[in-house]
C-alpha cells in the first residue's frame, strides 16, 4: 500500500499528475515544522487504515508501511558469498560442482554446516558456489584436470628395490662367512635406500597424492621403525621364535649349520619385488578416481562408484603378490607362506594407500600395534625361562603348536590388514581424498 501510495502521489514521476504538477523545491525536512497541518497532510499516505493522529504520537516508532519505498531496507549478509571469498581459490580452479565438494569436505564443512547456508547438504552448496562463481569470479575456470601421467623415472625406481633385493639374496647364498655377513649389509642398505627413492616419487609418494597433507617426511618418521621391523620379521622372526621355543638361539636347529637359525627370504624378496606392482595399481585407483571425479553428480554417488574400484585394485594388488611369492618360493625352494605374506603385503599396501591420500594417523597407529604384538610374543618366550614366569610363553607356544611358527605374524598382521580396509573404504571413498592437486604458491 505505501508503494501505491507514493506512486499515486503528485510529484512522482510516475504518477498521473507528475507532468501537471508544478515544479517547485520540496521544502527543507530539518527546516519545517513536523507537527503543522501542511506537514502532517504531507506525510499522510492515501489508503492507510491507521489514522494520521496516531502515527503522530511521540516517541511511537514510525510503521513499516509508510517508510518511503525509495528507501532500501538493508537486509542480512550473503553468507554463501562470504564463504565463497573465503575459499576464492577453491571456487576459481573448480571445474565442475563435485570439486568444490571435495574441497569444502576438506576444510571440514558438513551436510549439518550446509544447513545454515540454506542448502539440504554440501553438494548443494557447491551447486550454488559453482554457478556464482561465473558470474562473481574475475578468471574463467581452468581446463578439466587429467589424470596423472606414467613418467619413467617412478616406473624404473619401483622396479629397483625388487632388482637390488634379489641381488642381495643371490650374493647372500653364493658367499660363505663373513663374507656373507658383508654381502648381507650392503644388500639390506641399497634396497632400504632403493625403497626410499622410490617412495619419494610416482603414485606411492605423498607428493602425488592431490589432497593436501602434513609435510614431506613427517609421518615417515612414524612409520618407517615399524615397517623395518615388521620386514626384519618376516625375515628373520619365524626361525627365532621356533628357536626360542626349542631351547636356542644358542643351540643351533636341526639341518642348519650356516646360523643361529633359518632365514626365510621368500617373503622379503616377494615384498621387494612387490613395490612396482603397488605403484601401478595405486596409479590406476588414482586415474580412475579422477575420472569419476569428474563425471560423478554427488558425493554419495562419487563413493558408490569408487568404493568397487578400491576393492578392485586391491584384489588385484593382492593377486600379484601371490603370484609372486609362488615364484620366489620355487627359485629359493622354500615354503610358499602365502598366508604370512599376504597378510603383511596388504597391511603395508594399504597403509601406504592411505599415508600417500594424506591419512597418516591410522597407518601409523596399525602398524605400531601390529609391531607391538610381534615383538611382545617373542619377548614373552624368553622372559618365560625366567623361574616362576613359564606360563607366559603358553598362549604362544599353542599357537605355534598348533599352526606353525608363521601363525603369529599372519594373524597379527591379517587382522591389522583388515582394520585398515575397513577404514580405507570409509576414507579413501570421499571426493576430497582423491581432489586434484592445489596449485603451487
Amino acid at each position: 500500500m505505501s508503494d501505491l501510495g507514493e506512486l499515486d502521489r503528485p510529484g512522482t514521476p510516475t504518477s498521473p499528475g507528475a507532468s501537471d504538477a508544478p515544479s517547485e523545491k520540496e521544502p527543507d525536512p530539518a527546516t519545517t515544522d513536523s507537527t503543522t497541518p501542511e506537514a502532517v497532510a504531507a506525510r499522510k499516505v492515501p489508503g492507510s487504515r491507521e489514522p494520521a493522529a496516531d502515527r503522530l504520537v511521540p516517541g511511537k516508532p514510525e510503521p513499516a508501511a509508510d517508510r518511503k519505498a525509495s528507501t532500501p531496507r538493508r537486509g542480512a549478509a550473503d553468507p554463501v558469498k562470504a564463504l565463497m571469498h573465503r575459499h576464492r581459490e577453491l571456487c576459481e580452479r573448480a571445474v565442475d560442482p563435485l570439486e568444490i565438494a571435495a574441497g569444502l569436505e576438506t576444510h571440514g564443512i558438513t551436510d549439518r554446516t550446509a544447513a545454515r547456508f540454506r542448502h539440504r547438504d554440501v553438494f548443494s552448496l557447491a551447486e550454488e558456489m559453482y554457478a556464482r562463481i561465473s558470474r562473481d569470479g574475475d578468471t574463467p575456470p581452468p581446463a578439466p584436470p587429467t589424470a596423472p601421467r606414467v613418467r619413467a623415472d617412478w616406473a624404473l625406481l619401483t622396479l629397483l628395490p625388487g632388482a637390488l633385493c634379489a641381488a642381495a639374496v643371490a650374493a647372500v647364498h653364493l658367499t660363505h662367512g663373513q663374507s656373507r655377513l658383508f654381502a648381507a649389509a650392503a644388500g639390506a642398505l641399497a634396497v632400504a635406500l632403493a625403497l626410499r627413492a622410490a617412495l619419494r616419487r610416482g603414485p606411492l609418494s605423498r607428493t602425488d597424492a592431490g589432497r593436501p597433507g602434513p609435510r614431506p617426511g613427517a609421518a615417515s618418521g612414524r612409520t618407517t621403525p615399524w615397517t623395518v621391523w615388521l620386514l626384519t620379521y618376516s625375515l628373520l622372526g619365524n626361525g627365532l621364535l621356533h628357536s626360542a621355543l626349542t631351547g636356542g638361539p644358542d643351540v643351533l636347529p636341526t639341518g642348519t649349520a650356516d646360523g643361529p637359525w633359518p632365514l626365510t627370504a621368500a617373503p622379503v624378496l616377494a615384498l621387494a619385488l612387490a613395490c612396482s606392482p603397488a605403484a601401478w595399481t595405486a596409479h590406476l585407483l588414482t586415474a580412475r578416481a579422477r575420472r569419476k571425479l569428474a563425471a560423478s553428480r554427488g558425493l554419495e554417488d562419487f563413493a558408490a562408484s569408487v568404493r568397487p574400484l578400491l576393492l578392485g585394485t586391491f584384489g588385484l594388488f593382492v593377486g600379484t603378490l601371490a603370484a609372486l611369492v609362488t615364484l620366489c618360493a620355487a627359485v629359493l625352494d622354500e615354503p610358499a607362506a602365502y598366508a604370512q605374506v599376504l597378510a603383511l603385503g596388504a597391511l603395508l599396501f594399504l597403509a601406504r594407500l592411505l599415508t600417500t591420500h594424506g591419512f597418516t594417523y591410522a597407518p601409523a597407529v596399525v602398524l605400531t600395534a601390529t609391531a607391538t604384538v610381534e615383538a611382545a610374543a617373542l619377548a614373552t618366550v624368553f622372559a618365560s625361562r625366567l623361574p616362576g614366569l613359564g606360563f607366559l610363553a603358553t598362549p604362544v607356544e599353542t599357537l605355534v603348536t598348533t599352526w606353525g611358527a608363521g601363525s603369529v605374524p599372519t594373524l597379527t598382521c591379517g587382522a591389522a590388514a583388515l582394520a585398515l580396509l575397513v577404514h580405507t573404504t570409509r576414507k579413501l571413498t570421499r571426493a576430497s581424498a582423491h581432489a586434484p592437486p592445489e596449485p603451487a604458491r
